[in-house]
């Protein structure tokens, strides 16, 4: 089977090409701001959508043009790609998987690709990019795979490459069984089998302070000013390390997890949902706004989308899938087999369940963790003979709907 992969470095152009990557991607964000705009123009008068090709017929004008001879400067291929990434940004609108397409603001997201052209020298850690030459990166792993494309991007007044590989890799065979997982604030995540991942508290805990600091500097500052630029660079390194510290943990979790299990069963939580604010409106204010509002930061602190997300791609790099249940009354559900019944009242503090018809008492997280364990089963038994093979040839026994397994966790 193919495999896809992206390996991401860091940069070290010398000044010049530095100037060259800011106009590149100055000149890349010009050509997908004048494709929105065109699309917008054309569909207020009625016409159809322009495609791909039409609309690098209007690239090549824009190239000509003498109102930006600059853009005959850029590699014309980087161009183009803006052009692609504009059309797949329709496509995922009109497929309803996105929002619509937005222009582009300088400082956000600043970016170029190359489908073709480069060249990587990794003995000497040093990759070719037309019309920047070779420039030097840090090499931290080595590449595997045949390159297909490398994106510049630029975050936090850094330059990074991201390069995409395409490889043959003989069909994984996953490893270990069934486990299912609750995500939580106190713990990051709980798996059904009792044990259970600390959060790292990458940004509210240890970086708030700091974070909050700065901020207020920067908007102390006259905007656009030197010393503006200065303070926003130093919001953005703060928040660049929050990030990474973020990114770090859950990679490493979601590796070990994928590593040891052929199956993970995940609640389908609605983050963006979750996450909203109560604060409501002038005629009708929330109510618990304070509180509301860190359990939001604690929230978006976690992560949780991104570690479903990791999760997802890394169990089917080793053969293994990933099953999101409903999340609904996952908690409050008592898990003893001979009892099931599920109330608001089971769970009357954060962390204690107590079933309030039979007794059982555990923790809340691994609660929930076993009831996402047992609608996972269940979604099994509905026909997904795909994932119950998985977990059949890693030599995992899928625990069964009732009996020995459930009484031994009630243990």
């Amino acid at each position: 089977m193919q495999r896809l992969q992206a390996y991401k470095y860091e940069l070290m152009p010398n000044g010049e090409q530095q100037r060259n990557m800011r106009r590149f991607a100055g000149a890349c964000r010009f050509v997908f701001n004048q494709g929105l705009a065109l699309q917008q123009q054309n569909h207020e008068v009625g016409g159809k959508f322009i495609g791909y090709n039409a609309m690098t017929k209007r690239l090549t004008e824009w190239r000509n043009s003498p109102e930006t001879p600059w853009l005959s400067k850029t590699p014309s291929q980087a161009l183009q790609q803006s052009l692609k990434d504009l059309e797949r940004a329709y496509k995922n609108f009109f497929a309803k998987r996105a929002d619509f397409p937005r222009f582009k603001k300088k400082g956000h997201g600043d970016s170029f690709r190359y489908p073709q052209g480069c060249k990587l020298d990794q003995m000497n850690d040093r990759i070719f990019l037309p019309k920047l030459g070779w420039l030097r990166y840090r090499n931290s792993r080595e590449v595997v795979g045949t390159v297909k494309n490398v994106t510049v991007s630029r975050h936090a007044g850094k330059w990074f490459v991201s390069i995409q590989t395409e490889r043959e890799v003989a069909q994984p065979v996953p490893q270990g069984g069934i486990v299912g997982i609750d995500l939580g604030i106190a713990r990051f995540a709980t798996l059904s089998d009792g044990r259970f991942i600390a959060p790292v508290n990458s940004r509210f805990k240890q970086h708030e302070a700091t974070l909050r600091k700065a901020q207020q500097a920067l908007s102390r500052k006259t905007k656009y000013s030197n010393n503006w630029k200065k303070a926003k660079a130093r919001v953005q390194k703060i928040q660049a390390r929050i990030a990474n510290v973020r990114k770090d943990f859950l990679h490493k979790a979601s590796t070990a997890i994928s590593q040891n299990h052929a199956i993970v069963c995940i609640e389908d939580l609605q983050v963006q949902n979750m996450s909203k604010s109560a604060a409501g409106t002038a005629e009708a204010p929330g109510r618990n706004v304070s509180a509301k509002k860190g359990l939001n930061k604690a929230i978006l602190d976690q992560g949780w989308y991104e570690f479903r997300r990791q999760l997802d791609y890394k169990l089917a790099w080793r053969g293994g899938h990933l099953i999101a249940v409903p999340p609904h009354h996952t908690s409050q559900t008592c898990p003893n087999p001979a009892c099931g019944h599920v109330s608001k009242l089971n769970r009357q503090t954060q962390a204690a369940f107590r079933c309030v018809a039979c007794g059982f008492e555990a923790y809340a997280d691994l609660v929930g963790a076993i009831n996402v364990l047992r609608r996972g089963e269940a979604v099994l038994k509905q026909g997904q003979d795909i994932a119950r093979l998985a977990c059949e040839v890693s030599g995992a026994v899928i625990p069964p709907a009732a009996g020995t397994h459930r009484g031994e966790l009630a243990a």
